[in-house]
């Protein structure tokens, strides 16, 4: 019903192409929205012939990844293949440069092609899943669906194999045959997984039910005799046992409430944990974190979601260079699409147009 619901929206709310750009004349555009058009506009020039967005021309590109979080990014502020628009036809390329046989193994894996691991695997398989139903044609819709449930059969089989220690048990690392887990990469399995199941898709419920216990567990504090945290101001981490960072709490706080998990004593901990912390874009992981941190404070709603938002847009319209893009300080390695994109999902909290991140 909640899927139905939102393409009843979204047939109301994105106008075509020339109905936009009637109203566009009429609204003059936020700083916000000023902001995200440059934003898409520097995204749109990094697509290359093949359809890939940001990818370097070397055999470990993150080409997969990248190109996923460039497509959610514009379907996010509500571009779709389907208008007859620069950003329409870029999504409905790039969609086909993902959808491409060689992009996925033969065991449904997205993450070897293009060495971005079980990191790029959770991030195609989480737009592929938004994208369901909203591909440019019905071929295209068709081999979404197809590539999604494949994707998603990786993650499953992935969750099973048997773990080291039994701490790491319902979670996932770098590859499908890992005998480890982190909170990275779990986070981006569960979101993939969420919207998987939100699209009709076959998402067994043990394997979110384990994830969440794994989730859970990554809390930093000790447990009193019936398993509840006695630090109630604290927060996720990477892996069980360590200690919080503005980017595993954030993470954490969207995937639990993703799995309908808004009261639990983890959650509160951590949002209690971020109110207490001063977010700048010189930390660590700062754009990886601050697209967590955004949607998980919106799910909360209230007052919450309002200041997050406030000092997010703060912070962002600031730090676009002049070009349109953004770049992390501590995220040494990622390209500018990355930051981008990342940035734009950041930007577009209040837009509702993607399923998994409603409340």
């Amino acid at each position: 019903m909640k899927r139905i619901l939102t393409f009843i929206l979204l047939a109301g709310l994105i106008l075509s192409p020339s109905v936009r750009a009637e109203e566009k004349g009429r609204h003059e555009e936020t700083p916000v929205e000023k902001s995200i058009t440059r934003g898409i506009a520097y995204l749109l020039s990094q697509q290359n012939n093949e359809g890939a967005i940001g990818a370097r021309e070397d055999k470990r590109s993150n080409a997969n990844a990248f190109t996923g979080l460039a497509i959610m990014s514009m379907v996010a502020v509500g571009h779709q293949p389907k208008d007859e628009t620069p950003e329409g036809r870029a999504l409905t390329k790039a969609l086909d440069f993902i959808l491409k046989n060689d992009r996925m193994d033969e065991t449904g894996y997205y993450g070897k092609s293009d060495g971005s691991r079980m990191y790029g695997h959770g991030i195609v398989t989480l737009m592929l899943a938004e994208m369901v139903g909203m591909g440019s044609d019905a071929r295209q819709d068709a081999l979404i669906r197809e590539r999604c449930q494949k994707a998603v059969d990786l993650i499953v089989r992935a969750q099973k194999v048997d773990k080291h220690n039994q701490k790491y048990k319902g979670g996932w690392r770098y590859t499908p045959d890992s005998h480890d887990a982190d909170l990275s990469v779990t986070v981006w399995q569960v979101m993939a997984l969420r919207a998987a199941k939100n699209a009709g898709l076959v998402v067994p419920k043990d394997t979110i039910e384990q994830a969440i216990r794994y989730i859970k567990v990554s809390y930093h504090s000790d447990r009193d005799e019936n398993g509840k945290p006695k630090n109630m101001v604290s927060a996720f981490s990477y892996e069980p046992g360590g200690g919080p960072t503005y980017s595993t709490a954030s993470e954490g706080l969207l995937a639990l409430q993703i799995c309908g998990e808004y009261e639990s004593l983890e959650l509160k901990g951590t949002v209690d944990w971020l109110k207490k912390q001063k977010i700048e874009p010189s930390q660590r992981y700062f754009y990886y974190g601050t697209y967590y941190y955004t949607q998980g404070m919106y799910q909360r709603g209230s007052d919450l979601g309002k200041e997050a938002r406030q000092k997010v847009e703060n912070i962002l319209l600031a730090e676009q260079k002049g070009e349109g893009f953004w770049q992390g300080h501590g995220e040494e390695g990622m390209s500018k699409t990355y930051s981008t994109a990342l940035a734009i999902l950041s930007l577009s909290v209040n837009h509702h147009f993607m399923p998994i991140y409603q409340r």
